[in-house]
């Protein structure tokens, strides 16, 4: 039966992390894409995007054109807004990449523009968009991504699974919405916690301090008070990268070492 891995990763700074990022990244694209002929993605908003990507752009180990970029959730809002998350990973991440190789728009897997102004029929056109790429490569309940980087915000929200919000309890879609979202823009998209919980790889991606607190309790804690203390792949491997500020409030013995044999 095979093993799954949970660990959690501390670097002295967010140089370090991105560094790091990019080496555990670069050999799952390469296992992926020998494994199943692709490497399925989701990305999270706000920090993430720019400290994944710093080293990551640059790598000549990375086949991107066998890549599918999708978001763990995204904004109800259209491409070019300053909110959209699209907009985010594609300055970030996308439009750095080399032209020979680079991931074609037809494998950015974005919301529709055209309904935005209704969050429940743009989840549900997510759902659709998902559902022609997994159905008939992986035939299960939900979608199998290859890894969701995710990002935690300072009350413990990953993706726009906010706190004491229904959303969270969500288990017949794999998209669902929210009009009324803590944080702004209110309407979002958002994965839900089952398709979090099925994927092949979670890697959370966390810095500074105003976490550390949060990121005690999820981790040495054991705290399920939290949607990001919820998501534990079921037949995947849960990883945690933070820099030195995030993790500082963590016992020595919660940290693993960590290997570029990732």
């Amino acid at each position: 039966m095979k093993s799954y891995e949970k660990k959690v990763f501390s670097f002295a700074d967010s140089d370090e992390l991105s560094k790091s990022i990019c080496t555990y990244i670069e050999n799952l694209s390469k296992e992926s894409i020998e494994k199943h002929g692709r490497f399925t993605v989701a990305f999270s908003g706000g920090s993430l995007p720019k400290t994944v990507s710093k080293y990551l752009v640059q790598s000549s180990n990375v086949d991107f054109t066998k890549w599918y970029v999708f978001f763990a959730d995204e904004r109800c809002v259209k491409h070019d807004d300053s909110d959209s998350n699209y907009l985010l990973v594609k300055q970030e991440f996308l439009s750095k990449l080399r032209p020979e190789n680079c991931v074609p728009e037809s494998q950015v897997i974005s919301i529709n523009e055209d309904l935005v102004n209704n969050s429940e029929e743009a989840a549900d056109d997510y759902e659709e968009k998902l559902v022609k790429v997994f159905v008939g490569k992986e035939t299960v309940r939900y979608p199998v991504f290859d890894l969701l980087l995710l990002g935690m915000g300072p009350d413990g929200h990953t993706c726009s699974l906010f706190p004491g919000f229904p959303q969270v309890q969500e288990t017949g879609s794999w998209v669902t919405n929210i009009d009324n979202s803590p944080k702004p823009p209110p309407s979002r998209i958002t994965l839900t916690l089952p398709v979090l919980n099925d994927a092949h790889n979670v890697a959370f991606v966390n810095s500074g301090s105003q976490k550390a607190q949060i990121i005690k309790e999820i981790l040495q804690d054991k705290s399920t008070a939290y949607p990001a203390g919820l998501v534990s792949p079921q037949r995947g491997n849960l990883y945690w990268f933070m820099d030195s500020q995030s993790s500082s409030l963590l016992s020595p013995s919660v940290i693993s070492e960590f290997s570029n044999k990732l």
